[in-house]
């Protein structure tokens, strides 16, 4: 992050989501702590003897930066646009009036003994299930965290479009989702049971000899740009690639 950005994030925080310099902390100091325990994963205790404060003076200001960024998602979080008609992207031509991508994502973190199997995933880690729909430009729309691993896909999904600050589809648009979800309204969702995944059609000779191929081709190559959001997500804060712990 430049400092430009770093001074337009703190301008956001303080003049948006009523973040506050109380006489002790500065703005930029409790923005820069912050980034710090999020970008890097630093522990309290090392962000204490950066910047020469004690670790409760860190836990509290960490908290109010959070606080002020939560009140700032309407903001942060884009405004989806669907495909239009006429759109001539060999990548999002054939969906007119999809708004972008959905997919879920594991989060490994550390729970109490009596919670591990309800946050044990299919393949044995101890992790947080995430849902995130990202619009054609990587941007984030919405995101849902706190289920549990073992919970299903299309249970997180369910949860995210029922409540009532969840989110919300119009008629006639739609996302893009893999198999796992439901290939309803709002959803569009691959043909079962035809190879999907990109790295199946490398080659002249592994090309779609079927219409139902091709389609499944054609959504692979553009939902995975869901995929590619999470990855970039994960590689920018070290905190989501080390357990945090859940209470």
């Amino acid at each position: 992050m430049d400092r430009n950005t770093f001074a337009l994030l703190c301008d956001l925080l303080q003049t948006c989501g009523g973040l506050l310099y109380d006489g002790l902390v500065i703005i930029e100091e409790q923005v820069a702590t912050f980034l710090n325990i999020l970008a890097q994963h630093k522990k309290h205790r090392c962000i204490h003897v950066r910047f020469y404060r004690s670790g409760e003076t860190v836990s509290r200001y960490f908290h109010r930066v959070l606080d002020a960024l939560m009140r700032l998602q309407e903001i942060l979080f884009v405004k989806p646009t669907p495909i239009a008609n006429n759109c001539t992207d060999n990548r999002w031509k054939w969906f007119q009036g999809c708004l972008g991508e959905i997919d879920g994502t594991y989060i490994e973190v550390n729970v109490l003994d009596s919670d591990i199997p309800r946050y044990r995933t299919r393949k044995g880690s101890i992790a947080m299930n995430v849902l995130g729909f990202c619009n054609h430009d990587m941007n984030f729309v919405y995101v849902l965290v706190g289920w549990e691993g073992s919970a299903t896909d299309s249970r997180v999904l369910l949860d995210a479009i029922t409540r009532h600050n969840g989110l919300k589809i119009p008629v006639g648009n739609y996302y893009l989702a893999d198999g796992g979800y439901i290939n309803g309204e709002g959803f569009l969702a691959p043909y079962r049971g035809i190879r999907y995944h990109l790295q199946e059609w490398e080659g002249n000779t592994r090309a779609p000899t079927k219409k139902e191929e091709y389609f499944n081709m054609k959504h692979s190559q553009a939902r995975n740009v869901i995929e590619t959001s999470f990855g970039l997500l994960k590689r920018s804060w070290a905190i989501l690639r080390s357990p945090s712990f859940i209470q």
